[in-house]
């Protein structure tokens, strides 16, 4: 099977749906669209990374408009301060795409790299943007662990595995924060819950939750 480049990813328009709710998306208050990027987002982080953390799609006035996943939005202002203290980033702060940011032994990215209406994609659009994650990860030659947020993620990069018949069923990988399951290609899958604002507001996800997870994630990482 043939996967796409991911040269060519800020010029695809293969969801219809994706493409007109970004040409036409009102921009947050105080902003205005030339501050947006409107294009689909792309992964970034170490190239020698072991780990690989995938979340769902990019934030409407987050990764969409500053081009760099978990950029810009309460998700990340949650996430990269943790990552920076259990040592995958340089720096606590992730506010745009040229603010110095480096990921350490850690590769970031979305299995939907455009932003969906209501945060909801469709099955169609799972499937068609699969390739681009799969070129992602074919990338990351080192790939001991992939840490996924949220069940949207989990199901999505699960069904790589289905789809490639190296699972019968998704049914036997239930999805619960911590979970954490070795596929037969020998790479370890993390659940976790998404560091949504909502999440982390209504006590879901916590600081020490993920810290905990992340730590584990590096253990597994160096134990192969």
């Amino acid at each position: 099977m043939s996967y796409p480049d991911l040269k060519d990813l800020a010029s695809c328009r293969r969801c219809k749906r994706l493409a007109d709710y970004i040409k036409d998306l009102p921009p947050a208050k105080g902003r205005t669209r030339g501050e947006y990027r409107n294009l689909p987002v792309s992964g970034f982080g170490d190239p020698e990374a072991r780990v690989f953390l995938v979340g769902l799609a990019p934030g409407a006035h987050g990764a969409n408009r500053t081009g760099r996943p978990f950029t810009g939005d309460g998700a990340g202002d949650f996430m990269y301060p943790l990552l920076f203290e259990t040592g995958f980033a340089n720096q606590p702060e992730a506010v745009s795409a040229d603010d110095g940011l480096e990921l350490r032994d850690l590769y970031i990215s979305n299995v939907v790299k455009c932003v969906p209406p209501q945060n909801k994609p469709l099955a169609a659009e799972f499937n068609r943007c699969r390739p681009y994650l799969v070129a992602e990860r074919g990338g990351l030659h080192n790939l001991k662990v992939v840490v996924t947020l949220g069940l949207g993620a989990f199901n999505s990069y699960m069904r790589l595995y289905l789809e490639q018949g190296q699972i019968k069923r998704l049914a036997d990988y239930p999805f619960a924060h911590g979970a954490s399951y070795r596929l037969p290609d020998g790479i370890w899958v993390v659940a976790c819950y998404h560091t949504s604002r909502y999440n982390v507001n209504t006590g879901r996800m916590t600081r020490q939750m993920f810290v905990d997870l992340m730590r584990r994630v590096r253990t597994l990482a160096e134990n192969g």
